[in-house]
């Protein structure tokens, strides 16, 4: 297999766990204190999403970690298997609850024009932005896994 950026056991491999990290709590932080969050699906939905994106990427920022301190390569076929499954599902649960979310933020908070406090309305946006943030740093992992497994 090949050793480029982003594969695990290198260090932007760690960074990218790292920030799939920050981004997922970053984004249950700003839902998590506004008052009214669990009045809706998609925000709790958003909050479960990003909850396991956490721990996912926790428990593989560790492995990274791990692997870098031992020097050791992490690119046993069967594990990158598991890396390419796990990467793909937390990405689509995480583009879902994204999505939902932006969704019912833009549909009840400007359209309907429901959104009678400002700041809580942009805690709601801001929990989102991150969201969409995290997705976008699985993505990246998820592709660099199926192409590891693919070069190999």
């Amino acid at each position: 297999m090949k050793d480029f950026p982003g594969t695990p056991g290198t260090f932007t491999g760690l960074v990218l766990r790292i920030s799939q990290c920050i981004f997922a709590v970053g984004s249950i932080a700003s839902m998590a204190t506004t008052t009214n969050f669990s009045s809706y699906t998609a925000f709790c939905y958003l909050i479960a999403s990003m909850g396991l994106q956490v721990i996912w990427s926790f428990v593989l920022a560790m492995l990274d970690a791990h692997a870098l301190v031992r020097k050791k390569v992490l690119h046993n076929p069967i594990l990158v298997s598991l890396f390419v499954v796990g990467d793909w599902v937390m990405a689509t649960l995480s583009l879902a609850a994204a999505s939902a979310s932006a969704g019912v933020t833009v549909l009840y908070f400007g359209d309907l024009g429901s959104c009678k406090l400002g700041e809580e309305c942009q805690k709601y946006q801001m929990s989102v932005a991150l969201a969409y943030m995290s997705w976008v740093t699985i993505a990246i992992s998820s592709l660099i896994m199926l192409w590891l497994l693919a070069a190999g």
